[in-house]
């Protein structure tokens, strides 16, 4: 890895290198600086873009030309004229101002050459092209080299640091703004401008109301000649591997026009691709947004989806199938429609071995050497349809409803050093049902009225059965825990059964007042409420050897080992805020006024709480330059439970984590503090992110947790002890000529109050990480990508102290050779110490290798290797609340595949 470092190094003093600057002030007629003109250098000899730059505050620019050359300056800004100028360069840097005249046409200001990318208010506008080298084949890999934008681990689009919640072709939704949808299937090859919307409003009657700094949307502008027929691919290929064929079919294919639009992605592998993983398609929220977020209160209706032993991504053998559909139809100018279908479907077999450690070995907790095997099988659908009228500027009418249903199923085969062999089985079949009404009205210039409605209905089924061995004339680690549920101990098996069911049905909706007082100053009345009622029905039970069911009744929690629940909340709240700018700050203090109301009916009985609360909030924001800003957030939240921590019967989460609930819990309150500051500087290339965050959640719903060897009883209570969190984390990015730089780093400190053997302890954890990175864009030459990770977690848990260090170098390789070739290729290296001397490492390697036979070829043949290094398992260390565990899990071997890609 120094060597590669070297090499990066030596590549950038060589490019540096034989250039010099050509600096200056760009001014008005009254020399006035400009700020935002935009700067460009053509290279006279090859008639292609040398460097581009834009004027700071103060009209300063800087440009890297080449030495002993001949450029083209031109000079433009809106509502001037532009200027052009020619420069010789030597060896000495230059030093030149220009003033541009006024013009009194206010068309589009003429350019010759594109700028690669323009500063237009809140919007950045990024031109493609400029960016490609030929290697590219998706959106994600055009968006990866755009200064200022990231892809993260979790294929999110980030934008200054700023998770991007939208994403648009043309101006329409795509799969109602998914990123991840968009960033791996769209062709490279159709994108024309990227344009980034920073403070993003969908609803234009609010922009000049509300804050929207937090919300950044992308829209991609096709090519011309793209806009009215079908574009796409279809990739379709085959491989050998070990155990079976391998098989890849990947049609993607779009249609748009001024109307309407069509989208149609499939995906069909046996190689582990995933265009969509369970996680994603479970958080795939569609554009629903509650209407109670900024609110004050968070209310949690759990999730009983299935836990599955391993992403899909990490799996022996991964099967996946995937159709969407999305379309957007304007039938006229006043209506959208719009909506997507999805179906994914996946069948994995994953393998684990771990070790685990449990918190301060004085409690007597032994250690444990676990394997499982897991076969999964997942299918899930959505569908969502949408509906937004606007007649006129002062109305605004949107509706939605999504619509998602799953089966899945995981059939697991645990060992443990502690309790033997045992057979899992998991099934859920749930369904829900959202949908959103919106309504936003502008009675004058002074008044604004804003309805948002969320109706959510969610039914959740699953069913848990356990089989473990049983000796029934000696001891098994099982038994203590089988005569404390009930069970009957003389079969040669503990056969557990569980049926749940939890029924979920809450409305939130809001309405918004606002009066603008001025145009620096608007005052905002919200009156709002939510009304969530939720039913959970569980019981256990044992099969017994003559097909027979065993009802247990517990020896402890008095018997109670079924649950009928049901469980009302309520929240009426009214909400003010007050917003102002001025100079510099636009200053938004405010507070709500919630009247709570909780009731829980269970075993003949009724829990009720109901109290008043007031929150307040307040955020301010120093809009230090035009693409410099600093934002103070603060605001109190009151957080609520779901009704399965209510639920007095027992439950199972497994075989060996079993709870019971308690009735009276309380509401958890919480005071958060953020710190932001963003610049996007492109007179020195310099982009910076920083986020500073801190938590402090008091009356938190803590576990009192008690272990019989490694089964563990838990139960729930509101802790007098505050726990705590720190959050800061930063990027600079900086362009040299064609070489980017940048360093990220993150650091987080959390201290959690636990309460195990009944004994209380702090879990105090610290975690570190820095990332530089540097890459190169070269428009003809090889690109190269190198990072490195260094990360060290500590962990306190009381009674066991352990620390882990995380090495893992990186690098990527593209190259696109004689117009015809494209090798693509990485590689990660990662080691991990375990603190006590020892450690563990792994490598991943993969390459791609295709040919056409020039960019506007419709056929392509590429050659694909994965896991070239054919290894058989990754490593992962980590620790939580309770323990500290060594993870082996095992992968794919060795992929090879030859595809064929047809370009519409």
């Amino acid at each position: 890895m120094k060597n590669l470092l070297c090499v990066a190094l030596i590549l950038v003093t060589g490019i540096t290198y034989g250039q010099i600057k050509l600096e200056g002030v760009v001014m008005d007629s009254l020399n006035k600086p400009l700020e935002l003109a935009n700067v460009i250098a053509i290279n006279q000899k090859t008639s292609s873009l040398e460097s581009y730059g834009i004027t700071n505050d103060q009209g300063k620019f800087k440009l890297e030309l080449g030495i002993n050359g001949s450029y083209e300056i031109q000079i433009s800004y809106v509502g001037m004229q532009t200027l052009k100028d020619t420069i010789a360069t030597k060896e000495s840097n230059i030093t030149k101002d220009y003033i541009l005249t006024s013009n009194n046409v206010l068309d589009e200001v003429e350019l010759v050459y594109e700028m690669p990318v323009a500063v237009k208010g809140d919007t950045i506008v990024y031109n493609a092209d400029s960016f490609k080298s030929g290697s590219e084949r998706k959106l994600e890999d055009v968006l990866e080299k755009l200064p200022g934008v990231e892809i993260n681990e979790d294929g999110q689009v980030e934008v200054e640091g700023k998770v991007v919640n939208k994403l648009m072709v043309n101006g329409k939704d795509f799969f109602d703004g998914d990123t991840k949808l968009a960033t791996k299937n769209i062709p490279s090859k159709a994108v024309d401008k990227i344009q980034v919307l920073r403070n993003y409003s969908e609803v234009g009657q609010l922009r000049g109301v509300t804050n929207n700094q937090d919300n950044v949307a992308l829209n991609i502008k096709l090519k011309e000649g793209k806009e009215n027929f079908w574009f796409g691919n279809i990739t379709a290929g085959g491989g050998t591997a070990p155990d079976n064929e391998l098989y890849v079919l990947q049609p993607k294919l779009f249609y748009y026009s001024p109307n309407y639009s069509l989208n149609f992605i499939g995906d069909l592998n046996n190689t582990g691709e995933a265009a969509l993983t369970r996680r994603d398609i479970r958080n795939f929220e569609g554009g629903f947004r509650a209407p109670s977020r900024s609110s004050g209160t968070n209310i949690n209706l759990g999730n009983n989806s299935l836990n599955f032993l391993t992403t899909q991504g990490n799996a022996l053998e991964i099967e996946n199938k995937l159709a969407t559909g999305n379309f957007s139809y304007s039938p006229s100018k006043a209506l959208d429609l719009s909506g997507f279908i999805i179906y994914n479907s996946s069948r994995i077999l994953s393998r684990e071995t771990s070790f685990v450690q449990y918190t301060n070995p004085n409690l007597g907790i032994p250690d444990e050497a676990t394997e499982q095997t897991s076969k999964e099988r997942s299918n899930q659908g959505l569908l969502k349809l949408s509906a937004s009228y606007q007649p006129n500027l002062n109305n605004q009418m949107d509706y939605d409803v999504l619509a998602r249903t799953s089966n899945d199923r995981q059939n697991q085969n645990l060992f443990s050093s502690v309790i033997g062999n045992t057979t899992q089985v998991d099934e859920v079949t749930p369904f829900s049902i959202n949908q959103n009404l919106n309504y936003y009205y502008t009675l004058n210039e002074k008044n604004i009225f804003a309805f948002e409605a969320q109706h959510l209905i969610k039914d959740e089924d699953p069913f848990y059965n356990a089989l473990l061995v049983n000796n029934p004339t000696g001891v098994d680690a099982f038994d203590t825990t089988a005569e404390a549920l009930g069970l009957n101990t003389t079969l040669t098996n503990y056969d557990l059964g569980q049926n749940r069911r939890i029924k979920s049905n809450q409305l939130d909706a809001k309405l918004d007042y606002y009066y603008l007082i001025n145009q620096k100053s608007n005052l905002n009345i919200t009156l709002g409420t939510i009304f969530s009622n939720q039913r959970f029905d569980s019981n256990i039970f044992q099969f017994l050897g003559d097909g027979s069911q065993l009802n247990p009744s517990p020896t402890f929690n008095e018997g109670r080992a079924t649950n009928d629940t049901e469980y009302n909340f309520s929240d009426v709240y009214m909400g003010f805020h007050y917003r102002i700018k001025t100079g510099k700050f636009t200053i938004t203090p405010g507070f709500s006024v919630h009247a709570y109301g909780n009731k829980n009916t269970q075993f003949g009985e009724t829990f009720k709480d109901n109290f008043f609360r007031v929150l307040p909030d307040f955020e301010t924001r120093i809009q230090l330059k035009k693409s410099e800003a600093l934002t103070l957030r603060y605001d109190m939240r009151n957080q609520f439970t779901d009704v399965t921590r209510l639920a007095q019967g027992l439950v199972l989460n497994n075989f060996n984590s079993i709870q019971f609930g308690e009735p009276d819990l309380q509401n958890a309150l919480s005071h958060n503090v953020n710190l932001i500051y963003t610049s996007f500087n492109l007179f020195n290339y310099t982009n910076v992110f920083a986020r500073a965050s801190y938590s402090s959640n008091i009356d938190q719903i803590r576990n009192l947790t008690n272990f019989e060897n490694v089964i563990r009883t838990s139960t729930f209570f509101n802790s007098n002890f505050a726990d705590e969190n720190v959050n800061v984390s930063g990027r600079v990015q900086r362009t040299f000529g064609k070489i980017r730089a940048e360093l990220r780093a993150s650091f987080n400190y959390s201290k959690i109050n636990q309460f195990i053997q009944g004994q209380r302890s702090l879990n105090e954890g610290y975690t570190q990480t820095y990332i530089p990175g540097i890459r190169t864009n070269f428009k003809i030459a090889p690109n190269i990508n190198v990072r490195y990770r260094y990360s060290i977690t500590d962990n306190n848990q009381g009674g066991r102290n352990t620390t882990f260090v995380t090495n893992a170098p990186s690098v990527e390789f593209d190259a696109y050779i004689w117009k015809k070739f494209t090798f693509r290729t990485n590689y990660t290296y990662t080691n991990q110490d375990l603190g006590n001397g020892s450690s563990q490492s792994f490598q991943n390697w993969d390459a791609t290798l295709s040919y056409r036979k020039n960019r506007d070829a419709k056929w392509e043949y590429e050659l694909k290797a994965t896991n070239i290094l054919d290894i058989d398992s990754q490593v992962r260390n980590n620790a939580n609340n309770i323990s500290v565990f060594t993870s082996e899990t095992f992968i794919q071997p060795r992929f090879v595949t030859f595809r064929f890609v047809y370009t519409l």
